[in-house]
């Protein structure tokens, strides 16, 4: 791990490092194996837990497939039929006839038993949650954020499946649902807490606004950095430090000074989630809250040794380098926890399926989906390391594994 020095010399003055013009340097982009691995099989494990929950929540714990199909896009199944993917897993999700002969489906015991473990795991964890939906408030203009970004971050936070009724009412000194100017629901801060208003690089560093504090840097292995390339990185991290908690005002968005900034925006809001990873995506809508300039997310591809950009899954994941110790969290949130243990029981199942433990389900022709999907083949969903193989019906990565060599070195 490459950690630059904070103590380097001080530019003169703030009016230099304004009339300092943003250095046009692009760094290539590199393979990471080890974080992808982390990525790989995230999309299915969302998808099961949101299946989960809504079959929690519903009447009677079940529901049946034609009511399921209806959230086969926001679950991310457009790859597979929501029947053929729910039962891969006959140990989380059991499936019975109804009296119109449609399939129903409702969780196992197994599951409804970690179900409980993640509710237990949520309430006693409310505090560290709700202080994080505050920063996140806090980093915006207005502390302000229609419900929609929220829920693109609601499974990266860990917020609750119906947070909106069982979370938000219960703290009505901090949040108010609101109406937006253009009649889309919101979410509001009511108090700014001065405590909540220290990032994550300030706490750990010791270090206030407008001061000199270094991120961590770590790249991937066999990453080479040209001479000038290093010298540019070194000069950026002794400019000074910008709150991601104070506007930028005064700061001329063509400096390197303003990037460090967009830097320590996206630095904090990716440890506000619970695996320090989000979807490129998700943040799309955050430019004008969180007062960053045109084309923001340039800053991932020139800063790789502070974020990765995993390619797979058809999507592009945007990954804090220095919150993982290999293929670990080096600080691990309880839900983390529970979710792997859900993953491990989704790998046990579609294993114990492919081995033929499960009786197949007769029928499979009558769940009223379009049979126009292939359905994905058991056998070739899993690699020797145990790691879950099946992504999506084609590589998810967008390069090929050919496309990229560790070792070539980054050019600026």
């Amino acid at each position: 791990m490459l950690l630059f020095r904070q103590h380097l010399a001080l530019f003169p003055h703030a009016p230099f490092l304004q009339t300092r013009s943003l250095v046009n340097v692009k760094l290539k982009w590199v393979k990471d194996r080890i974080l992808d691995s982390v990525i790989v099989g995230e999309r299915d494990l969302k998808a099961a837990c949101e299946l989960k929950d809504k079959l929690a929540n519903a009447p009677n714990a079940s529901l049946p497939i034609y009511k399921l199909n209806r959230r086969r896009r926001q679950l991310g199944l457009s790859h597979i039929r929501v029947s053929a993917f729910i039962r891969q897993y006959p140990n989380l999700f059991h499936e019975f006839p109804d009296a119109h002969s449609a399939p129903v489906f409702r969780l196992s015991q197994e599951a409804l038993k970690l179900h409980q473990e993640e509710l237990q795991t949520l309430q006693e964890n409310e505090p560290n949650l709700v202080q994080r939906l505050c920063k996140l408030l806090m980093l915006t203009a207005d502390r302000t954020l229609p419900l929609h970004t929220i829920d693109q971050l609601k499974w990266d936070m860990g917020l609750p499946f119906n947070y909106q009724e069982t979370l938000i009412p219960h703290y009505p000194q901090f949040f108010k649902l609101i109406c937006l100017p253009d009649d889309r629901p919101g979410l509001k801060l009511l108090t700014w807490d001065p405590h909540f208003a220290v990032s994550e690089l300030q706490k750990n560093n010791g270090g206030g606004n407008g001061e000199i504090l270094a991120f961590p840097v770590k790249f991937t292995r066999g990453f080479g950095l040209k001479r000038k390339c290093m010298a540019w990185l070194e000069e950026w991290q002794q400019l000074p430090y910008t709150s991601p908690y104070v506007g930028p005002s005064g700061l001329d968005p063509r400096t390197d000074v303003s990037e460090k900034r967009i830097v320590g925006v996206f630095h904090e809001l990716l440890h506000l989630t619970i695996g320090r990873r989000t979807e490129r995506a998700n943040v799309s809508n955050l430019r004008k809250p969180l007062q960053l300039p045109q084309k923001f997310t340039k800053v991932f591809g020139r800063h790789p040794g502070i974020f990765y950009i995993s390619q797979k899954c058809n999507t592009q994941t945007v990954v804090l380098r220095e919150a993982y110790d290999g293929r670990e969290l080096v600080q691990k949130h309880p839900l983390v926890g529970i979710r792997e243990r859900f993953k491990s029981m989704m790998r046990t199942g579609k294993l114990d399926r492919s081995r033929g433990v499960y009786k197949k389900v007769p029928n499979d022709d009558k769940d009223g989906e379009d049979h126009r999907l292939s359905h994905i083949s058991d056998d070739d969903d899993f690699e020797s390391d145990g790691l879950t193989k099946y992504e999506c019906s084609s590589d998810c990565s967008l390069l090929s594994d050919d496309d990229i060599d560790d070792d070539v070195e980054a050019p600026c």
